[in-house]
């Protein structure tokens, strides 16, 4: 197994089609392909979600946007045996070191509001720092909608509510109106020092880092019932995530930039 940079529309075609959300970040550095024997089996990328420098103040008040980088996808053929994630990280944070060895962390989130609790990421000893709750929406169909993609449900709101006022978050009638439903789950937070004083310069940040990982019991979800209303509910969301309605614009964008041929097609 070895890794190298690879062009942007060939990491992101391998990647909408076999990760379970195709939406793709847009501050990315470095499109990182795996390949064995040639074949192209694995993409990460690495770059910053979207407020780089508030996510590191929170967790370093004294570092900057430039001491790290946040893992923005990853995704492996099915074809491939397991602890091969574990590996392809391994080999990231090889190339890390010798290509980028101004950063002094790996950092990355576990989606837990889908059910996953970051064991790819306990397997290769990055380190827990706990968990956020974080929302979501649901549409009627089963999308997964994150709210910075609601502008236009945001809009169409505003009209149900006969209102100019701006909104940031849609309303309780109006989603029921649409079938949508908004739902908290938690976000597992992860971090991988990249030297020997990285590591020791964890006891700095504001959050404790350890080895206590979450496991599948720590999973938890909650529904909006009704204005600040939310009840546990008692089993995962039913996401359907080939859905793509509203997100449909950020799916596209590569296609835009540069046309809609597939993978194999691209090689040709």
């Amino acid at each position: 197994m070895n890794i190298k940079p690879i062009d942007e529309r060939v990491a992101v075609l391998f990647i909408q089609d076999r990760h379970y959300s195709p939406v793709m970040p847009r501050l990315t550095k470095h499109y990182l392909g795996v390949y064995v024997d040639e074949e192209l089996v694995g993409v990460l990328t690495l770059g910053w979600g979207t407020q780089p420098l508030q996510t590191i103040r929170k967790l370093f008040p004294d570092l900057v946007t430039k001491d790290y980088y946040e893992i923005g996808k990853m995704c492996m053929d099915d074809k491939m045996p397991r602890n091969s994630e574990s590996q392809m990280i391994s080999k990231v944070v090889s190339w890390m070191k010798k290509y980028t060895p101004d950063k002094k962390y790996l950092y990355t989130w576990a989606d837990g509001i889908v059910g996953k609790c970051g064991y790819v990421y306990q397997g290769s000893n990055f380190l827990y720092g706990g968990f956020i709750w974080t929302d979501i929406y649901m549409s009627k169909e089963g999308e997964k909608i994150h709210p910075r993609s609601t502008r236009k449900l945001l809009e169409e709101n505003q009209e149900f509510l006969d209102s100019d006022k701006k909104l940031f978050w849609m309303t309780y009638d109006f989603m029921k109106h649409k079938g949508i439903q908004r739902i908290k789950g938690k976000q597992f937070r992860y971090i991988y020092p990249l030297s020997k004083k990285a590591r020791k310069e964890l006891k700095n940040s504001t959050v404790e880092w350890s080895l206590k990982y979450p496991k599948e019991k720590d999973l938890e979800w909650k529904e909006m019932k009704g204005k600040g209303n939310y009840e546990l509910l008692k089993a995962k969301p039913d996401f359907d995530l080939s859905v793509v309605n509203v997100n449909k614009q950020n799916v596209n964008r590569i296609a835009e930039k540069y046309g809609t041929s597939s993978l194999e097609e691209f090689f040709e």
